[in-house]
């Protein structure tokens, strides 16, 4: 499917985007404390709601094809994000980060986010067009991170044994306390950076890790950038509030991981599939995924987690 977007599309679609982002940090700045459970569920409802929205005007400008890709991409990425969001959670916990800065570092990561998955996705569709076997490489990183995925257990991240943590606290001046939400201060003439610099590039390095399995995701689903494109940053954009609503609540659907690894190897299985010329149609496609989804998410809500012996 390729779809012709006229510049004011674009231009409309960033406008509103940034709007929001504006009033959103207005309203942090106002608040001067983290989301609460309430406020972040009004702020995910937004989110999901302008995302549903978007969806709909994909639907009336072009047909219902181009709708249903998008709205499949975009449940992926969001799905795919609460592993990313728990990672946020294990990098904070370690850092000890106050909990008034961790909504400017999830914004400055989410900024960076979206600028990084722009070009990884066109970096992605220029591969494949250009280099026909690409379809087996992503198809393998879906493979493979799928029985990652469904093979994981509850092992936590070992943060301190981050390339990124080793090199920051090696080469830049790092002072021992967070001042704030500053990323950096001066202290006896001298420039330092704080912690926060640290945790600010472990978001993004994880982001960067992250895109790994959802760009090839995405891909699996649709060869259009514009559908790609503002289905995962509809998504992405909701991570913040999110976060700090699973952070209140810590509710986790326990099946949902094994869902996504199915997902995930069942779009590498596509990807290999298409390089053999064989092609698996997008009603198809979108019945295996959204079927997947709703299987994992009913499963993890009707049986309960077993209580220990002891317990």
């Amino acid at each position: 499917m390729v779809l012709t977007i006229d510049p004011e599309i674009w231009i409309a679609y960033h406008a509103l985007i940034i709007g929001i982002i504006g009033v959103d940090l207005l309203a942090g700045i106002k608040r001067g404390h983290a989301l609460t459970f309430k406020e972040a569920s009004k702020w995910v409802a937004l989110w999901v709601t302008i995302g549903i929205l978007f969806g709909f005007f994909v639907l009336f400008s072009f047909g219902a094809e181009a709708a249903g890709l998008y709205y499949a991409v975009y449940v992926i990425e969001y799905t795919l994000t609460l592993d990313n969001l728990f990672v946020f959670m294990i990098i904070f916990s370690y850092f000890g980060v106050p909990k008034e800065a961790r909504p400017v570092v999830l914004y400055a990561g989410i900024l960076g986010a979206i600028v990084m998955r722009a070009g990884f996705i066109f970096g992605g569709l220029v591969l494949i067009e250009r280099f026909s076997f690409m379809v087996f490489v992503f198809g393998a990183i879906l493979f493979y991170s799928g029985i990652k995925l469904a093979r994981a257990g509850n092992e936590t991240m070992a943060v301190e044994k981050s390339p990124i943590v080793q090199w920051a606290r090696r080469i830049l001046p790092i002072s021992d306390e967070y001042e704030g939400v500053k990323f950096m201060v001066k202290k006896g003439g001298k420039l330092m950076f704080t912690p926060l610099l640290i945790v600010l590039l472990m978001i993004e390095s994880s982001d960067i890790m992250f895109a790994f399995d959802s760009v090839p995701a995405a891909l699996a689903i649709t060869n259009e950038f514009f559908l790609a494109y503002t289905a995962n940053i509809s998504a992405v954009l909701g991570i913040r509030s999110l976060y700090f609503l699973l952070d209140a609540s810590m509710l986790k659907l326990r099946y949902i991981n094994k869902g996504l690894a199915i997902i995930l190897i069942f779009l590498g299985t596509k990807f290999f599939l298409s390089g053999l010329n064989i092609h698996i149609s997008t009603v198809e496609s979108l019945a295996v995924i959204f079927t997947i989804l709703i299987v994992s998410i009913v499963t993890s809500l009707v049986i309960k987690p077993k209580r220990s012996k002891n317990g």
